[in-house]
């Protein structure tokens, strides 16, 4: 199970590094020749990147639009970032005193990721028009997500893993130094999901992550008049 592990996890970053960074290219290039930021709509760089600061920690837009998704919405995904930043520790040797700090509330914070999901996959099924578009890639992320989430808890306060032997593992990972890891099914269970959402992200919705910041209604200037945007045919056309 060891060798099986650490071949799939090396598989699984390959393909999330390499497949993330290729879409953000293809972000990157694809032309926005039209303004069309969602008014009100700051004029200015600075305006703009407080503006998506404000999209990415607080779904600004989401909050306007429904609040009942914002919520289950946004405690999911703070949930998510403090149980990740806790994580961190398996692939550091020496933890430093921030992250120490931020352990407990990484700790229960699996409980907001798990709410967060159970809420956003209920709304699926109470909500008619919501169960109408939901297509069946929309309850697999969900519940793949969500059981990653209860089996990180179980491992956390039901079946309890040696940690030590966890981190040695990972770490033997980023050296190409194997470690045996323990046996534990709820860890096999947990770290099988975990590298199938890695192999997958690149290829599903989850891409928004990436994507938001690349999204011209939001990371554009209300600034037509000032700046002229043509498209490329456009811009042939011109110049001949």
């Amino acid at each position: 199970m060891t060798l099986f592990f650490a071949i799939l996890f090396y598989l699984a970053f390959a393909i999330l590094f390499a497949g993330v960074a290729y879409k953000v290219y293809d972000f990157a290039r694809t032309p926005a020749p039209l303004s069309i930021p969602t008014t009100p709509a700051p004029i200015s760089t600075p305006g703009v990147a407080f503006r998506m600061a404000r999209e990415v920690v607080f779904f600004e837009s989401l909050f306007k639009g429904n609040l009942w998704i914002w919520l289950f919405g946004w405690i999911f995904h703070m949930g998510l970032f403090l149980v990740l930043v806790r994580h961190l520790r398996y692939f550091v040797a020496d933890v430093p005193a921030w992250l120490l700090f931020v352990q407990p509330f990484g700790k229960y914070a699996g409980f907001m990721m798990v709410a967060g999901l159970a809420g956003l996959w209920a709304r699926r099924f109470l909500v008619e028009r919501i169960r109408y578009i939901s297509t069946p890639s929309d309850h697999l992320w969900l519940a793949i997500l969500l059981t990653i989430g209860l089996s990180g808890l179980g491992i956390t306060f039901l079946m309890h893993t040696d940690i030590v032997g966890v981190k040695a593992f990972f770490l033997g990972l980023m050296s190409f130094d194997i470690q045996a890891l323990p046996v534990h099914p709820g860890l096999f269970i947990h770290l099988l999901l975990v590298a199938l959402l890695m192999i997958l992200f690149p290829f599903s919705k989850l891409l928004h992550a990436p994507g938001v910041f690349f999204s011209p209604t939001r990371n554009q200037a209300d600034n037509p008049r000032e700046v002229r945007r043509l498209a490329p045919w456009a811009a042939q056309i011109e110049k001949s």
